[in-house]
């Protein structure tokens, strides 16, 4: 992982907007092919998660597309996304 590692809020507003009706499925990453080491911390987990999969928003499982969305509450992206990592990892997916 990069040093430093950061998106800014313009670049998670793109992401988050990306089209699934549009979106080039080539240039997305499927979840399934995501690899974190057990033995990193939760933070490097989570900037090694976004750093693979390059779009937390939209990516691929197997043959499909999948969006996600996130109710406006006092929740963080980051904690919504500490969420779903957790999820993922207990369903071991």
């Amino acid at each position: 992982m990069e040093e430093g590692f950061f998106i800014s809020k313009e670049e998670l507003e793109k992401m988050r907007n990306t089209d699934i009706r549009t979106v080039d499925r080539e240039s997305l990453v499927d979840i399934r092919d995501i690899k974190i080491d057990e033995s990193l911390g939760a933070e490097e987990k989570r900037r090694e998660f976004i750093r693979q999969i390059k779009n937390p928003y939209v990516y691929k499982q197997g043959e499909y597309v999948v969006k996600l969305s996130f109710m406006d509450t006092d929740a963080t992206f980051t904690d919504r996304l500490k969420e779903y990592i957790e999820h993922m990892a207990a369903a071991r997916l």
